[in-house]
């Protein structure tokens, strides 16, 4: 059940990039290129190619978490389904944001922020290396108090699926009630986005509620730029996928010590030994000051 609901999704996505792609050109809009919608699907192929080896992973970490560690035989009641609904939606809110404070895990994040367009075709644009670092162990808190997994993926599965739509320019804003509830495009835009007052902020999957409840929303309020404050000038996937990792590699190997080798490795994505990069916490009180 796990990956089949993104597999069968896959023509949808294809038919719906080209549409907006068309509508877009219709318009004369620069909201996409070409070679950068082809980038981002290939990067999306290449994620469903390596999730057949890493599904396996992390499928069979949360099963043996449920068969022999699982405290409680929840079942498969509808009150387990809300649960895992909101523990899946609550983690997912917390991976996202870890994913961008910490860079060990922003190496295989920021794939999916490399793109410097924001259409139906970036949504594609997913991370090869995400299970292999251990993104998988955040969400075995649920098999572990009994939720079944099959139960957790499909949450998960319909996390991403859910999230596709947002990513266009084409939705403007949703009704109030909608916006204050759910992740939007406009929402989400801003996450996207490369503007000091953007960066970091609306981590959420479904439920935007868990960035006004935990301080990281922030409403749209100009067209934001989009991709990464440095970006990649390339078209080529396997170099998009694995670029955070060459750059961490080069910058451990330069290191004059183990204090710099554990920033560089697990310090916020900009940090640097000798201050020659900023993240965004310095940044924002370079702009203060």
């Amino acid at each position: 059940m796990g990956p089949t609901l993104i597999l069968y999704a896959v023509p949808f996505f294809l038919f719906t990039v080209l549409l907006e792609s068309y509508i877009v050109y219709k318009m004369h809009r620069d909201y996409v290129e070409a070679k950068d919608s082809m980038t981002s699907i290939g990067l999306g192929l290449g994620n469903l190619g390596i999730g057949f080896v890493t599904k396996a992973i992390t499928f069979g970490a949360s099963f043996y978490v449920y068969n022999n560690w699982k405290l409680f035989d929840l079942g498969q009641t509808w009150p387990v389904w809300v649960l895992a609904f909101f523990g899946e939606d609550l983690t997912y809110y917390w991976v996202h944001r870890i994913s961008h404070e910490i860079r060990f895990y922003w190496a295989s994040h920021m794939v999916h922020h490399s793109s410097p367009h924001y259409n139906l075709a970036a949504a594609l644009r997913q991370t090869w290396t995400g299970n292999l670092s251990g993104g998988f162990v955040f969400w075995l808190w649920l098999p572990l108090i009994g939720v079944h997994p099959f139960i957790v993926m499909f949450f998960q599965q319909t996390s991403l699926l859910y999230q596709y739509w947002i990513h266009t320019e084409l939705i403007n804003k949703m009704p109030r009630w909608f916006e204050y509830i759910l992740n939007t495009p406009s929402h989400h835009r801003v996450h996207h986005g490369t503007d000091l007052d953007y960066l970091d902020t609306n981590y959420a999957g479904v439920l935007i509620i868990w960035d006004r409840m935990f301080g990281s929303f922030v409403s749209e309020n100009q067209r934001p730029h989009y991709g990464l404050t440095k970006q990649i000038e390339s078209y080529n996937p396997a170099k998009i996928a694995f670029y955070e990792w060459v750059q961490i590699a080069k910058d451990v190997a330069s290191a004059k010590s183990m204090k710099a080798v554990f920033g560089y490795i697990f310090g916020p994505p900009g940090w640097s030994d000798d201050g020659s990069r900023l993240t965004v916490t310095q940044m924002r009180e370079q702009q203060k000051k």
